[in-house]
């Protein structure tokens, strides 16, 4: 019979060795763990909206009849909104389940052990972990002082053989964006240029309108900031036709459960109340940076998606997470050289940066 390390012996090598992506904990998780009501937990650490889903998105999934019955494999009426909220062809879109299937589906389809992709860090760490997956390797470029990219860095790593380019657009955990220029220049060489625009809505630079005039470009993008969908996971892809049939024969079937594409559905419905719940997060950015950078221990970096990204000094940023999660308030810290004493907050309600600021300044006191 075979013993567990037996069994393990016949996994293949790198997954046994791999180091996974570190998520994060739901409310209920992290209120049990800090013993304290799930009400007082102001999770920002997450990027998730605040707001939550729109009215309507409730209302469609208290009404859907048909949770009993599989979701159709070509999600053609989701496909169908999509394109008309894009002004694009259907024919274009994938849907998945999150950003997160797409990126392991586009990894599925090009990636073999003896590739080389290219990525540009500080980023999200899934790109490395959709790389690792398959074994192949993964050049890091990293970005300059101002976290723009190399751009004759990745340039060059696409000439010396490397296929797929992961970038976010605005990129996490930075928040800056792609430019024009930058994105055309990639589309020139002979790589798959692949841009994650999970925040974009935040932004409004989007590539998408693009996508039909470039074989080699791929967006994704995901209801789980704008729409406040991130617990139902939905997302979606803008591929060259091509590009599409292929990742549309080799996903799942029933990859979007029906809740998702219901959700997602219902929230096409109603762009305009999520719309303006943008805006308000937007303004919420823009305030709390200025507060943020009024205290003379933080600098935080301008951003054009949901979160600012801030570099703690004098006080250390770990002791100022560990200050802020005693507190029910949760936030993302950075430990690693690029991002060496740094912080991530998400943008929430106001009264949510009120309790982030109030708790940031009692931190600062304490700590002179």
């Amino acid at each position: 019979m075979l013993t567990a390390k037996d069994v393990i012996g016949l996994a293949r090598p790198h997954l046994v060795d791999l180091e996974p992506y570190e998520p994060i904990d739901p409310v209920p998780v992290i209120a049990k763990s800090l013993r304290l009501p799930e009400s007082e937990v102001v999770k920002l650490d997450g990027n998730e909206n605040a707001y939550g889903p729109s009215p309507a998105v409730r209302d469609a999934l208290s009404q859907y009849p048909y949770y009993h019955i599989y979701p159709d494999p070509e999600q053609r009426e989701l496909r169908g909104a999509l394109a008309d909220y894009l002004g694009l062809g259907a024919e274009h879109i994938v849907a998945g389940s999150g950003a997160d299937e797409l990126l392991d589906l586009v990894g599925r389809l090009f990636i073999s052990r003896s590739d080389v992709v290219v990525s540009a860090s500080p980023t999200f760490g899934m790109y490395q972990l959709i790389a690792d997956l398959r074994g192949c390797r993964v050049v890091d470029v990293p970005r300059r002082d101002d976290f723009a990219i190399d751009l004759e860095g990745i340039l060059a790593t696409i000439r010396r053989g490397a296929k797929l380019v992961f970038l976010a657009s605005p990129n996490n955990p930075t928040g800056n964006s792609l430019s024009l220029e930058e994105i055309d220049c990639l589309l020139k060489s002979d790589a798959v240029i692949v841009v994650d625009e999970a925040y974009v809505e935040f932004s409004g630079k989007g590539f998408a309108s693009l996508v039909p005039r470039h074989d080699n470009l791929i967006v994704l993008r995901t209801f789980s900031k704008w729409a406040g969908l991130a617990g139902l996971r939905g997302g979606y892809g803008i591929f060259p036709r091509a590009l599409a049939e292929l990742i549309r024969k080799i996903k799942m079937p029933y990859n979007v459960n029906v809740a998702a594409e219901a959700a997602m559905l219902a929230s096409l419905k109603d762009v305009a109340t999520l719309q303006h719940r943008v805006a308000a997060i937007v303004t919420e950015r823009e305030r709390l940076f200025r507060q943020l950078a009024a205290l003379p221990w933080i600098r935080p970096w301008n951003s054009e998606a949901n979160f600012l990204l801030c570099r703690v000094t004098r006080i250390g940023a770990r002791k100022v997470w560990s200050g802020l999660r005693e507190r029910g308030i949760l936030v993302r810290y950075y430990d690693r050289p690029e991002l060496e004493d740094c912080l991530r907050i998400s943008i929430g309600r106001p009264e949510d940066s009120r309790r982030l600021l109030r708790a940031l300044e009692e931190i600062g006191v304490t700590s002179d």
